[in-house]
């Protein structure tokens, strides 16, 4: 069986266990083999921890949790130096940052500069402590779960840390089917541990290299440039988007493309992407929703070339 149709049987494997969200779970997916930090956007209890603890069992990808609260301090993310009595020097005692996916889970719980320990890490992919830098592996991929920024105790994340997110979703609640298993008590993470792994690291890490090597044409490349354009023009804040949005962008749709079983990209494969690549950057107060139903009306206004 080749890669490909393994991942969209992984695919299948984990829509039957999150049922009505297969969007949600192709735009994971999206994210994943594009090595991608993901952002997810919803209330409490609706299954984003779950969708997290599902896509490192799914890959084979060591995890590592990591709680924000709003006396959590940075050391406790990176790590801390501590002293070693038999050598008498400082042995550098590293933070739970050190793994191949990271949920960060509730982060616009804690304070802006708690949240700032993240930002080399997910730019860079090192950390630099006490003048020494730590590589971090490879694949390094941080999800993130925040609240609406209306619950209480909750801090905005700066525009910095939202750009260094390569896409963004919402899960909604679950379907009524799926509630009322819920309801009734089905155990997902039961249910997840009885799955095997489809995918190891050198899975991913192929399937990267050949989403890298998807075709853009010419035509397609000059679409996407036109929309970064409308989107700095007529968007608020648009003005703000970063080179990176469109690096994000132009990935993104490979990766599409990819999961559709294709060599090449197509402009329904940006399009499908584009509201979850950009609507997070636009930093709308109305929330994420909001953003994608503005960038879903741009792309769909613009003619094809």
């Amino acid at each position: 069986m080749d890669i490909q149709q393994r991942l969209r049987n992984a695919m299948d494997s984990s829509s039957g266990i999150f049922l009505g969200k297969d969007l949600q779970v192709k735009l994971a997916f999206i994210a994943l083999i594009s090595k991608g930090h993901l952002l997810i956007e919803d209330i409490p209890g609706v299954g984003k921890t779950t969708l997290v603890y599902l896509l490192s069992h799914i890959f084979g990808l060591k995890l590592s949790r990591i709680q924000f609260t709003n006396d959590l301090l940075p050391s406790d993310i990176i790590g801390t130096s501590i002293f070693n009595k038999e050598e008498s020097v400082f042995v550098f005692n590293r933070g739970p940052i050190f793994s191949q996916l990271i949920l960060a889970d509730e982060l616009n719980r804690a304070s802006s500069k708690t949240q700032s320990a993240l930002l080399q890490a997910m730019e860079e992919k090192y950390i630099t402590f006490d003048n020494c830098e730590y590589e971090l592996d490879d694949p390094f991929v941080v999800i993130a779960t925040q609240n609406p920024i209306n619950q209480i105790g909750t801090n905005p994340l700066p525009e910095s840390q939202l750009d260094r997110f390569f896409m963004a979703l919402t899960l909604g609640l679950p379907s009524r089917e799926y509630e009322k298993k819920i309801i009734q008590g089905l155990k997902v993470r039961e249910q997840i541990d009885t799955m095997h792994s489809f995918m190891n690291l050198d899975d991913l890490k192929l399937i990267h290299s050949k989403v890298l090597g998807i075709s853009v044409s010419e035509e397609l490349m000059e679409f996407l440039m036109d929309f970064l354009a409308r989107l700095r023009k007529e968007c608020v804040d648009g003005e703000k988007l970063s080179v990176r949005a469109g690096q994000d962008l132009y990935l993104a749709m490979k990766a599409c493309a990819f999961l559709e079983g294709r060599d090449f990209a197509t402009h329904d494969d940006l399009k499908f992407v584009c509201p979850y690549i950009i609507s997070h950057r636009l930093n709308s107060s109305l929330g994420l929703k909001d953003g994608q139903s503005k960038v879903t009306n741009i792309v769909n206004s613009m003619p094809v070339r």
